[in-house]
């Protein structure tokens, strides 16, 4: 795409703008005005600010020292993300039902056979390095931190009971309370979180393809906004944008960070301390710079690539290694079980399950919605060719039934071990470190230990990398070959964001910052999805 590109004389919708003529080119640098200097200016101050005032930073997320006294279900009192999510999660529940409602329609509506980039263009990767580079990019940290952690949790509280556990209160027998775990754990992996991926995706690839605007969120409102895209309208978009993906990429690579320090100090014992967490987060950070200065093909293709192989040989080997036939039964059965329970999972009102709607389905939604900005983008750069159909079928379908494959292989194998075995040592191990504790069961533990490390500091090598070039391109002005030094800068400032969180109030800082970014931006998604819907029909009215 060039730097000329706009809307053919023919569309519905044409615009004059040319892609970077907002921007504003000094000491070797071509950035938007004003997004890049809003976004950078507050990003730097958040770091400044909670680097210096950690205590503060901390009660500001989670809430104060029970020495305090305020009023209970204050903001003060519940701190950011549990006041947050107690006061939207209905919010945040029928956002992701509705994205999934959207995509089915257009799967199977006539909009689907609308290409990407027109009916002649073609498509610029194979589908195994397509499907390589959304997964990898889409949740590969995550997976790794709660492939095992998740399952086993919500199998302990739906034993044991209370509102914590998925769907009842009541305490339930170990089969139910392993179907009730398992499909708790799909729901927030499988449709929900790829059907709101793909809304993005979908609308960034359309009005950059389709239309010849910037590859930025505000294009997606051009039929609703019209020329006002290029005023206030767009600049607050495209900056909450950034703002999302920074601290949804936080987020994540506070867990890896934390994962990847338990697994070598599970392995080498690598201290745990903050200052360890700092360094780690620093290196990897700077194996990220190398890939962002590598390219897109060399770099985030590659690693991506890379990182499926030693996660299908991960899979493979816990599969092999573990309870093979509980595992391959646990697949359907789990499926089965994700299905039948999808609707009142799903269900806004009326649960009882209070704590695991807010604590877990809230969170993760918003997390997701966070992350859509970063993702979505990521994944329109690379699915220029594919049809609408092709496309929300493959990003919605493909990586659900890899996610059912993946918790219910190391789920079910540390599932097992508790049921089957005894194995308490797994339960009563800290989140990150269950991966690694449950592999200690198995054979070649210490390989197997450390090919989950590489796993996760590879995912978060991959992930930095493609933040950083998508924040680029939203404050480039959707340009996509800017200078180096601008997605350098950005690479820097998301492990600065992850540093500083974690030393601000730990892991509860990053799921706040997460939650209190994918709230308001809820808002966005829905509206750029009924404005997607109406480029849509624009574009099959005047095609045909």
């Amino acid at each position: 795409m060039s730097d000329t590109t706009s809307y053919p004389p023919q569309s519905p919708t044409f615009t004059p703008h040319k892609i970077g003529q907002d921007n504003i080119r000094i000491l070797g640098l071509d950035v938007h005005n004003p997004v890049f200097f809003v976004s950078a200016v507050l990003i730097v101050a958040f770091v400044i600010l909670a680097l210096i005032f950690q205590e503060g930073t901390a009660a500001f997320f989670n809430g104060v020292d029970a020495s305090e006294t305020v009023a209970e279900g204050s903001f003060r009192d519940l701190g950011l993300q549990a006041w947050l999510v107690n006061m939207f999660d209905w919010l945040l529940l029928m956002a992701g039902n509705i994205f999934v409602l959207f995509c089915l329609l257009l799967i199977f509506s006539p909009y689907g056979s609308i290409r990407l980039g027109g009916k002649d263009a073609k498509p610029s990767y194979s589908y195994g390095g397509w499907f390589s580079m959304l997964f990898a990019a889409g949740m590969g940290i995550g997976l790794m931190f709660f492939g095992v952690s998740e399952p086993l949790t919500h199998y302990q509280t739906s034993v044991n009971g209370g509102s914590w556990a998925p769907l009842t209160t009541t305490g339930l027998d170990s089969e139910t309370a392993q179907a009730n775990a398992m499909a708790a754990t799909i729901f927030h992996w499988a449709l929900h979180p790829w059907a709101i991926y793909a809304v993005v995706g979908l609308a960034l690839a359309f009005f950059a393809y389709n239309r010849g605007l910037p590859l930025t969120l505000r294009s997606a409102f051009y039929p609703l906004l019209k020329e006002r895209i290029w005023g206030w309208p767009g600049h607050v978009i495209d900056a909450l944008a950034v703002f999302a993906t920074l601290f949804g990429l936080a987020t994540s690579l506070g867990f890896g960070a934390e994962q990847a320090l338990a697994g070598l100090n599970f392995l080498f014992g690598a201290p745990l301390t903050d200052t360890a967490k700092v360094i780690l987060i620093m290196a990897i950070t700077a194996i990220a710079l190398i890939s962002v200065v590598a390219g897109l093909d060399a770099g985030v293709k590659r690693l991506s690539e890379i990182n499926m192989i030693l996660a299908f040989v991960l899979l493979a080997f816990i599969f092999v290694a573990g309870p093979t036939l509980v595992i391959a039964t646990g697949i359907f059965e789990n499926a089965a079980a994700y299905v039948t329970r999808i609707v009142p999972l799903s269900n806004p009102f009326g649960r009882e399950d209070q704590d695991f709607m807010q604590g877990w389905t809230a969170f993760y939604w918003a997390w997701w919605i966070s992350w859509s900005p970063f993702v979505g983008m990521f994944i329109a750069r690379v699915s220029r060719g594919r049809t609408v159909r092709e496309f929300v079928t493959c990003v919605l379908i493909v990586p659900t039934v890899v996610s059912i494959i993946w918790m219910s292989t190391f789920g079910g194998a540390a599932i097992d071990q508790v049921v089957a075995q005894g194995n308490v040592a797994v339960t009563d191990a800290a989140q990150e470190l269950k991966l690694f504790v449950m592999a200690q069961a198995l054979p070649l533990t210490a390989i197997v230990s450390f090919v989950g490390i590489v796993l996760v500091i590879v995912f978060f090598v991959t992930s930095s990398d493609s933040a950083s070039l998508v924040i680029d391109t939203i404050t480039a002005g959707g340009k996509t070959d800017a200078p180096m030094a601008q997605r350098v800068f950005w690479a820097i400032f998301e492990g600065l964001v992850a540093i500083a969180l974690l030393l601000g109030g730990g892991l509860g800082s990053l799921q706040a910052a997460a939650v209190a970014t994918g709230i308001p931006f809820a808002v966005v998604l829905l509206a750029m999805m009924y404005s997607t819907f109406k480029g849509l029909r624009e574009e099959k009215a005047l095609t045909g």
